[in-house]
């Protein structure tokens, strides 16, 4: 089978890894990020695919950077037909990408040339669409700009779905396409199909701050945002000098007073936009454990009447 050098960081680049193997293919090299510290106990902890590596005994390395001629000679010493990256989180140099014969592989969670960039799968679902998919390119100097060698069908997307459960179902197809493709593009028997600029749409990085809520906004565009931004950066507006994450909601078409202003029917916490209300599910107050609107009115019913955001 094809001898593959791998790049790849968090838990779906893990789960390719694995598939990867299971499927026969010869895996020269893992290439993941340097341990990080997380959580309370301050210790390093290493990437879902470096524990993956280990438990496959595959040889893992953690560069802090992947520039020099030791990394380029390290690299081309694996003698592999096929680089693989997936979620590695850093740019591969033009010398690396020239390396391997058959090219450098990716996954990318859209239908190429739609949603180039960082962050195809939160544009998606915040501007409205109704299907995305998963493309198998091959990685160039620019960002998403290379041939496609293989590309699913389109995929709906629902109007409850989040950006981490539409994710990891476009990953989980894509590492499917990208194992079923690798053996066809190795014999050649598959053509790389260049993108029409023309037609593509480029997404930009998402920052904390774009998940503060604007009520001004319709109700169904806040909800499509709560859902895009889960769970990063997560969404939020401020009541009482905090931050009022809200965490899940449902969109009511009747309005319930002005843009941002906090009433309760039948049991129900509303946030009224500029059309419709935001039946807001659960939420959660700075400093506190995330609730249900249910709960969250019994500890805190002086928000009935606030019109959010309220306080610096």
């Amino acid at each position: 089978m094809t001898r593959i050098t791998f790049f790849g960081t968090p838990e779906p680049a893990a789960k390719a890894l694995r598939a990867l193997v299971d499927s026969g293919h010869d895996v020269a090299a893992v290439y993941t990020r340097p341990d990080r510290v997380s959580g309370r106990s301050k210790v390093p902890r290493p990437t879902p695919v470096k524990e993956a590596a280990l438990e496959l005994d595959l040889p893992v390395h953690t560069p802090a950077n992947l520039r020099g001629d030791e990394i380029l000679a390290e690299l081309a010493s694996t003698s592999a037909e096929i680089f693989v990256v997936l979620a590695y989180g850093r740019i591969l140099p033009l010398g690396i990408l020239d390396l391997p014969p058959r090219g450098v592989l990716n996954v990318h969670p859209s239908l190429l040339p739609l949603y180039r960039g960082p962050s195809p799968v939160v544009t998606a679902i915040a501007q409205g669409a109704s299907e995305t998919g998963v493309s198998v390119m091959l990685l160039d100097e620019g960002m998403d700009t290379g041939p496609v060698i293989a590309q699913s069908d389109p995929v709906p997307i629902a109007n409850t779905d989040t950006a981490e459960e539409l994710t990891d179902r476009l990953f989980t197809m894509g590492v499917h396409l990208m194992v079923e493709t690798i053996p066809a593009w190795e014999r050649g028997d598959i053509e790389a199909v260049p993108q029409d600029d023309d037609l593509a749409t480029v997404t930009s990085l998402v920052e904390k701050a774009h998940g503060e809520l604007d009520f001004t906004s319709t109700a169904e565009n806040i909800d499509r945002t709560i859902r895009a931004y889960h769970p990063w950066p997560g969404t939020f507006t401020r009541w009482g000098g905090k931050l009022l994450k809200i965490l899940e909601a449902s969109v009511l078409k009747e309005s319930s007073g002005d843009p941002g202003t906090v009433s309760t029917s039948e049991g129900k916490l509303l946030i009224a936009t500029s059309d419709g209300s935001l039946d807001v599910k659960r939420l959660q107050l700075e400093g506190r454990d995330a609730v249900t609107a249910i709960e969250f009115l019994s500890g805190y019913s002086a928000i009935v009447g606030i019109q959010l955001p309220d306080g610096d």
